[in-house]
């Protein structure tokens, strides 16, 4: 395997890489909000997917939606907090037990569903519950049937899953996304032995890679296919600012996304991938270290802040960190690089969007800034689900504490408060090498 060395040049403007965790990560208000939320939840039941823009209360939505799995996935998440990495046995069974009656209602959706191919979002806490209880049959059933509903959508003449059904079906539209819901694909191999499920995630993670990630490693948000022939229509944006803009969500799902396929498949080439995604997300993060909704967006009128998008970022770069400490020989450097920028991203955009008096823990996050009108400067729940797992994957990685403490040094949080527009405007420079 080719080992690539990342060296960073110390030519930054702005602020310094150097960054403490965030003592928010830890902060009581995390349990107690979620515990909260869950006393709030309608009956029947449904979802918080965002909050108002004044009050930041939960707005609810049916089970059948994109984001349903996230509130059932956060109290897995604390379960996993509570129960080995931070100990607290009644918490951790009191989450436990949240995450379960809360992701009952999905089972419906197992035979019906209108959300396509994100039932890869669907699956995560039927795959958490897996990790508790490997016999749970109604997670095993659920992990299974949601990976053959993905799978179902897969065209071998395009050589990727279907994101969004169209009137017109030669028109193949695939979406940035979709590389998140992959992951089930994985998960139902593992159950099944089914090997066909890894050749469709490679296909499709392959194709993205060739038709999606320019050369300088930023995204298109949507390729559409000639379902016929599978030659690219046209490559757009459905939520970013243009055609030919970087979506930062989108970009954040891809980092992700391509490092959570090495993970899966010591396949170089994924790695390869997400680094080049990397690199060039926080080459354009703008010296204050807020992510905006869109890199490419102008600063007149203001641009809105997605902090869900640099929490997907933070989990997609921690993530790229252990994989580089994973390889032989371990790439020390990489992998300090990497946790180094996503402590730094995840310090910046908290210290932003924190917002105690909230029923989400995280303000400022852009649901979709196209939509008329505009549905920004939110909270979010993937957000706040990101936030959480980013806490986890710090006290995992030896970085940071159950008290918050960090092993980096601490640097002065952002001076913009929450609720602002996000207004700067050159982004900081960097200099990087690939050995």
């Amino acid at each position: 395997m080719r080992l690539f060395t990342l060296v960073a040049a110390a030519c930054l403007t702005g602020s310094s890489w150097a960054a403490s965790v965030p003592a928010e990560l830890f902060s009581p208000l995390v349990a107690s909000k979620f515990l909260q939320t869950a006393q709030n939840v309608p009956n029947p039941v449904q979802y918080p997917q965002y909050t108002d823009r004044s009050q930041g209360v939960w707005q609810y939505f049916p089970a059948d939606y994109w984001t349903t799995g996230f509130l059932p996935a956060s109290y897995y998440a604390l379960h996993t907090r509570f129960a080995s990495l931070c100990p607290n046995s009644s918490a951790a069974q009191q989450f436990l037990d949240l995450g379960r009656s809360l992701s009952a209602p999905e089972v419906a959706l197992e035979q019906h569903t209108t959300v396509g191919h994100d039932v890869g979002f669907l699956s995560f806490p039927f795959v958490q519950e897996l990790a508790v209880d490997s016999s749970n049959q109604t997670a095993v059933t659920a992990v299974n049937t949601f990976a053959t509903l993905l799978a179902d959508r897969f065209n071998p003449i395009v050589g990727c899953t279907r994101s969004w059904d169209t009137s017109d079906p030669t028109d193949f539209q695939v979406i940035i996304d979709n590389m998140m819901n992959l992951q089930v694909l994985f998960d139902s191999m593992a159950l099944t032995g089914n090997t066909t499920l890894r050749d469709i995630a490679m296909s499709h993670a392959d194709k993205t890679a060739q038709n999606h990630i320019r050369p300088d490693g930023s995204s298109y948000h949507v390729v559409e296919y000639n379902s016929t022939t599978g030659d690219v229509i046209r490559r757009r944006t459905a939520q970013g600012y243009a055609d030919n803009s970087t979506w930062t969500r989108g970009q954040a799902w891809g980092i992700y996304g391509f490092a959570n396929m090495y993970r899966n498949t010591n396949e170089s080439r994924y790695i390869e991938t997400a680094r080049r995604m990397a690199s060039f997300y926080l080459s354009q993060v703008p010296s204050d270290g807020i992510v905006p909704w869109d890199f490419d967006a102008p600063l007149d009128p203001p641009r809105p802040a997605d902090s869900s998008a640099a929490m997907i970022a933070t989990v997609g770069l921690l993530m790229l960190s252990q994989q580089e400490a994973s390889l032989s020989p371990s790439n020390t450097t990489g992998a300090q690089y990497w946790s180094n920028a996503a402590i730094k991203l995840l310090s910046d955009n908290t210290a932003f969007a924190w917002k105690p008096e909230w029923q989400s823990l995280l303000s400022n996050g852009t649901v979709n800034n196209p939509a008329s009108p505009p549905n920004n400067l939110t909270g979010i729940i993937y957000g706040d689900y990101y936030f959480v797992e980013a806490g986890n994957q710090l006290i995992s990685m030896g970085l940071a504490s159950c008290s918050g403490n960090s092993t980096s040094p601490a640097s002065p949080s952002s001076s913009i408060q929450p609720g602002q527009q996000h207004t700067s405007g050159a982004p900081r420079t960097r200099r990087m090498w690939l050995l």
